[in-house]
């Protein structure tokens, strides 16, 4: 049975599926308008063979390929993933490359909808959250309770790869998936996947030293909370103001006295926030309390700078690192 979607961001959901079936509509009236030649379908190096929809996916697939020019993503660097709405030109891409990867969840359920019209086959696609154990959501004390859309429905968390052990399966399975595609490239795919994994175990091992030195095993969020798959692999406990996939920027006065309670019972001495969202609900919390504000980044996406000069979700692990170091003193 195939797993039940994520939680949190179903009410833009809709919106995005309309926009999708417009875009489709698009196309196909470039195509009646015989102006189609706008929109190259052949395959030339502006146009990638393997198309992810998000920043993991480019960064697992320019990693076991070794060829960053042969993968795009679709989501602009320094945008927000759960607001993603493809083009027409992003619909030509997948329905294009060798291989598109996409993470599964409610964030990406305009590509359920594309599937499901049979054009794209489904062993042209990699669903992310298919190659890992997934954790049902959970509102952690504090938490405000949210809408459940379908109460006897299982709501997954789509974040995955904010665990460095499931980014590990999410390479091999990258691998194993492009040697199926490209066998002659199998020794290839499996040399690089090799050196990346080594050192994604690396930081894993770093991660637990940083853990078991800390004098604290909480971590504390002024912000959306998308690391249920790090804190439970790490044994840390955590306390947030909104679940990973929230779209609310607005705490409640109760959560917000919550967090600044428990900061100052449990001598807390950094609350959290992850990157590319405002810090204001974050650094009231650390005005209030005296706390230290860092960022604990998700990779759910990266800055264009960022995006420009190379950085590798490795290297983002790596700056978290010094981050928890901190959060756990």
């Amino acid at each position: 049975m195939e797993p039940a979607k994520s939680a949190g961001c179903e009410e833009n959901v809709k919106n995005r599926v309309l926009k999708l079936s417009g875009g489709l509509l698009a196309i196909a009236l470039i195509i009646g308008g015989g102006i189609f030649a706008i929109v190259k379908l052949s395959r030339n190096k502006e146009t990638a063979s393997i198309v992810a929809s998000s920043f993991v996916g480019y960064d697992f697939a320019r990693a076991v390929t070794g060829d960053e020019s042969g993968v795009s993503m679709l989501l602009k660097p320094g945008a927000e993933m759960h607001d993603f709405e493809p083009s027409p030109e992003d619909i030509i891409k997948i329905k294009n490359a060798d291989l598109f990867i996409y993470v599964g969840g409610e964030s990406d359920e305009w590509v359920e909808d594309l599937l499901g019209d049979n054009e794209v086959p489904k062993e042209k696609t990699l669903r992310l959250m298919d190659l890992v154990e997934l954790k049902e959501e959970e509102l952690a004390e504090g938490m405000e309770e949210h809408e459940r859309h379908d109460e006897e429905e299982s709501e997954y968390d789509e974040h995955i790869w904010t665990s460095p052990v499931n980014a590990i399966k999410l390479v091999n399975g990258l691998k194993d998936k492009l040697s199926d595609i490209h066998p002659e490239q199998k020794d290839v795919y499996a040399k690089n996947a090799s050196a990346y994994t080594s050192r994604l175990s690396e930081i894993d091992q770093k991660i637990r030293d940083v853990v078991a030195a800390g004098s604290k095993k909480e971590l504390i969020f002024g912000d959306r909370f998308p690391f249920r798959y790090f804190t439970d692999e790490y044994g840390l406990n955590y306390y947030a103001a909104f679940p990973g996939c929230s779209e609310q920027t607005e705490a409640s006065s109760q959560t917000v006295a919550f967090l600044i309670d428990k900061i100052k019972s449990d001598d807390v001495k950094t609350i959290l926030k992850i990157e590319l969202t405002s810090d204001k609900l974050a650094q009231s919390i650390a005005d209030e309390t005296g706390a230290k504000l860092m960022t604990l980044n998700s990779a759910h996406n990266i800055s264009n700078e960022d995006f420009n000069s190379g950085r590798t979700y490795a290297d983002i692990m790596e700056t978290n690192i010094e981050t928890l170091k901190e959060a756990l003193k």
